[in-house]
């Protein structure tokens, strides 16, 4: 009876174990490929993998965007804040379908492991790109094209006992393939005309995938991954996107920091721009960010609020990203005059930070986030003044805005307990 009992404490030890580190690869079969309701929601240590690669594209992304902004020519530098969305958000959305590919079926199937390597490893090439982009910039659209055509045709196969999600995934291909001749005929260009038809392009890809790839006589859109059993675990990806980019600021502050003289002015510049990190991190998690997936779960249309959620990340990420790139501008030139693309990043990064951080607040709470939206009124204001100071003055001001609505969410919580989600019915 004891051998018995030890065998049976065994297996049990065993199936508790698989969570994170998870259990031996299984057969491709359809039936067991999709997510269930018991699996862990947290994410996978593959997933955090494919996370850190993400880290490395963002920094390519403000590395490439940076001597733009320095130069002289003042077509460049406003070009540059196209260059930054239209770069920064395929990189985004791949990380965005890759993250609903891991939400919606089991990662330890050994073909969504598949997947999720075979992203990363495009998502490198992609970031490497970056850099050298004008002889190498065809390689960031032929992957990208690859990618989003070739996963949903891998996994079509696989779904043959899930007609409905199969069908997302044909959708899905048949607009990758759609916009991917637009972004090829792009990669056949230079200059100007290749980064129009590229934001042609991920416009076309973002927006079909809004409306779920809608395609005549193909039926009902199938289901969203946010109406899901495993909905709790797209939330907390998200929140993991939000960290992904605030490490690659603080990633973009230092090594800006440490490739300059250490004068006051850049130790100065060095204390505000890491504040302004302190203080996004502070806004995103303070409440919204640390409820946002019981607020989802208990949204009676979770698919929709899902959307507003996941353009809310998009939109605070682009703003962390100018907000980076605004931060290198201040340590390699803290004095001297500011230019106004210069202002449009200092100062527009942590308002566009702050209009997404916005959209969240009236998912998980329902109201308008006026302490926010003030927040975006005064650094709008702001910047007609501060064209003429230099560049250090107008990242203290943007820190000081920053610091007023963190300061104004703490003040509105003291003596309160914390606050419980109450979406939208």
């Amino acid at each position: 009876m004891s051998m018995e009992r030890a065998e049976s404490a065994r297996k049990g030890h065993s199936s508790r174990d698989h969570g994170r580190m998870g259990r031996p690869w299984k057969p491709a079969a359809a039936g067991g490929i999709l997510r269930g309701a018991e699996d862990a929601q947290q994410a996978s240590f593959l997933e955090l993998f494919f996370d850190l690669v993400l880290v490395f594209a963002l920094v390519g992304v403000v590395s490439r965007m940076g001597p733009d902004l320095l130069s002289d020519n003042v077509s460049v530098r406003w070009l540059s804040l196209l260059y930054t969305f239209v770069l920064a958000l395929p990189l985004l959305w791949l990380w965005t379908t890759t993250a609903y590919v891991t939400s919606r079926f089991d990662y330890r199937n050994r073909w969504i492991q598949l997947l999720v390597l075979v992203s990363a490893f495009g998502l490198l090439i992609m970031a490497t790109s970056l850099y050298g982009f004008e002889q190498r910039g065809a390689t960031f659209a032929i992957v990208y094209v690859v990618l989003h055509i070739g996963r949903p045709l891998v996994l079509r196969p696989l779904l043959r006992e899930h007609e409905n999600v199969r069908a997302l995934y044909t959708r899905l291909a048949i607009w990758a393939s759609i916009s991917g001749v637009i972004w090829l005929a792009g990669a056949a260009m230079h200059g100007n005309h290749r980064i129009a038809l590229w934001a042609i392009a991920i416009t076309v890809d973002l927006v079909v995938a809004r409306f779920r790839w809608p395609l005549p006589g193909m039926g009902r859109p199938p289901t969203s991954a946010w109406a899901m059993a495993s909905s709790r675990h797209l939330p907390e990806r998200y929140q993991q996107l939000l960290l992904i980019a605030l490490g690659e600021t603080v990633l973009s502050i230092g090594l800006t920091y440490a490739n300059h003289p250490a004068t006051f002015a850049a130790k100065s510049a060095l204390v505000v721009t890491f504040l302004s990190s302190v203080l996004m991190w502070r806004i995103y998690f303070y409440r919204a960010g640390q409820v946002l997936a019981e607020a989802v779960e208990m949204s009676s249309n979770r698919a929709a609020a899902g959307g507003i959620v996941g353009v809310a990340h998009l939109l605070m990420v682009l703003g962390i990203t100018l907000t980076a790139a605004g931060s290198e501008i201040v340590l390699a030139h803290p004095g001297g005059p500011s230019l106004p693309a210069w202002l449009v990043v200092i100062l527009g990064g942590p308002a566009l930070f702050l209009f997404g951080r916005s959209r969240l607040e009236r998912v998980v709470f329902d109201r308008l986030a006026v302490r926010r939206l003030v927040g975006i009124g005064v650094l709008v204001l702001l910047a007609p003044p501060l064209f003429f100071g230099p560049p250090l003055l107008a990242a203290l001001a943007a820190a000081a805005v920053l610091l007023g609505v963190a300061v104004a969410d703490a003040r509105r919580a003291a003596g309160r307990p914390p606050e419980a989600p109450s979406p939208s019915a």
